[in-house]
């Protein structure tokens, strides 16, 4: 039985702890009185690993929230390259507020092959003889659109299959293969994932995305971050 703790382990998210340490995070948000630019790329100006990605994405059928991070040592400004076989017509939509880990990938439903025939093998795009029969691979099985709402935690390695669609609030286990659809404020992980917990009661969810923080302005978010990383969600539901 793996236990809640351990789950949080093995999410391996929130490197940003090892990069200030406890003390340099404390001095840092004492400076600071008002809301991070959403508009800029690196909210943390001396460490380049975490970026707001909607400021850097250019594809037009990938949308992303304010607020929303992508955290990799590696070219996080390069987040475009963890959304594979991006050549359709489907959407990669992510909400406001979510932590995006290293290396989490989102595939889309260019990724597809025919399953109605004997051979799932895409003979015609190699050509030489083989292209006559095109039109048996223009029409591929398609999920839809991958939509993540607000508020996600996913975790180091995860991969999200296409046509998923992710409640909001919602927490992604490390290295976990999502192949459906996640409710709202459950904490899922492995391969495929499994539901490991709700994270509040039906009554409380229901509260929870009536109230919808993620839209409030930027002014009444800043004067109630206490609340909101808090768990009294009637006091948040009275936050002014």
């Amino acid at each position: 039985m793996i236990r809640l703790g351990e789950i949080y382990t093995l999410i391996a998210d929130f490197e940003f702890l090892l990069v200030f340490g406890i003390n340099e995070i404390g001095a840092y948000n004492l400076t600071q009185h008002f809301a991070p630019d959403p508009n800029q790329a690196y909210p943390i100006a001396e460490h380049h690993r975490v970026c707001f990605i909607k400021n850097l994405v250019k594809s037009p059928n990938i949308s992303i929230g304010d607020y929303t991070y992508y955290d990799d040592p590696i070219e996080p400004e390069n987040f475009e390259r963890n959304v594979l076989y991006n050549y359709g017509s489907d959407r990669l939509i992510i909400g406001k507020f979510c932590a995006i880990a290293t290396n989490v990938k989102f595939i889309m439903n260019g990724a597809n092959h025919k399953l109605d025939g004997i051979s799932t093998y895409p003979f015609p795009i190699f050509g030489r003889g083989w292209e006559k029969e095109i039109d048996k691979v223009m029409n591929v099985p398609s999920r839809g659109d991958t939509i993540i709402g607000n508020d996600v935690w996913i975790g180091y390695e995860s991969v999200i299959m296409p046509g998923v669609k992710i409640g909001d609030g919602v927490v992604i286990a490390a290295k976990s293969v999502v192949t459906k659809d996640v409710s709202p404020y459950t904490i899922v992980g492995g391969n495929p994932e499994r539901l490991i917990k709700q994270r509040f009661s039906d009554d409380e969810v229901a509260q929870l995305l009536e109230i919808q923080w993620w839209d409030w302005e930027i002014d009444k978010i800043t004067r109630n971050i206490d609340k909101i990383m808090e768990g009294d969600i009637q006091a948040l539901s009275q936050a002014e």
